[in-house]
């Protein structure tokens, strides 16, 4: 294995020198736990919301030169590569890992570092991104480094430096499965980054610390057709002609 040298730690913390792969799965199978979660909001158009919200927190990371997502899903493509983010496609029910393995292939070919990051962090902030991302290059030299999701089981971000293998171990475990492969746990105050989203408890996690605008949009339209109508007012009483006068006669105008 070819370490790098040590100006490349240096650079990595300086300068846009990480490629960032995002694999998404098509919509119609993506986030399956968060089907119906909000009223009214078609599952497909949550799940794209929520890979826009991260690519985009993504791009505007000061470390970032450059996301790659790996999609097979049209839609998510058109939405993506429209905001200059480079799309591969991935082969149909390779995986997970596969996806990120076939990413991190074309991320390599620039030279520079390269991170995986999933597609479900509606609530990332670019800083808490850009900081884990210099603690990541600040630390051992040819070292793969991951940092686990919110409950410490799952895996947000594995990243590998320059000439060392991605060999991502993505699902259920995939923090325990990471450092067992030899890549070591990164510790840091980024709530934003730890927030991934697979269940409604999730994503009413992540909009407490501030949704995405897409992500967050949908979710107002959803609150405003789940709220209930308000309570019906007072009738009005029967509408008045006129007055009527001492002689008991209606006063109007005299003909």
């Amino acid at each position: 294995m070819r370490v790098p040298p040590p100006d490349w730690q240096d650079c990595a913390v300086r300068q846009r020198t990480w490629t960032v792969v995002v694999p998404m799965k098509r919509l119609g199978v993506a986030k399956s736990r968060l089907r119906g979660t909000l009223p009214a909001v078609p599952h497909e158009e949550l799940a794209l919301a929520l890979a826009a919200d991260t690519v985009a927190a993504v791009r505007a990371c000061p470390a970032v030169a450059g996301v790659v997502m790996v999609t097979s899903d049209p839609r998510v493509a058109a939405a993506v590569g429209a905001a200059g983010v480079r799309v591969v496609p991935d082969a149909p029910d390779a995986g997970l890992n596969a996806a990120f393995r076939l990413g991190a292939a074309v991320a390599a070919d620039g030279g520079g570092w390269v991170a995986g990051l999933t597609a479900d962090l509606p609530a990332l902030r670019p800083g808490e991104l850009a900081a884990a991302l210099r603690a990541i290059a600040a630390g051992p030299a040819g070292v793969r480094r991951f940092v686990a999701d919110a409950p410490g089981t799952g895996t947000v971000l594995l990243a590998a430096p320059p000439g060392v293998p991605l060999d991502p171990r993505f699902g259920v475990g995939s923090a325990e499965a990471h450092e067992a492969s030899g890549a070591l746990p990164l510790a840091g105050d980024w709530p934003t980054l730890r927030q991934d989203v697979d269940t409604a408890a999730d994503l009413a996690a992540a909009a407490r610390l501030g949704l995405g605008p897409r992500t967050a949009g949908l979710a107002a339209r959803a609150s405003r057709r789940a709220a209930p109508a308000p309570p019906p007012g007072p009738r009005p009483g029967p509408r008045a002609t006129g007055s009527t006068g001492a002689t008991g006669s209606t006063t109007g105008r005299a003909g």
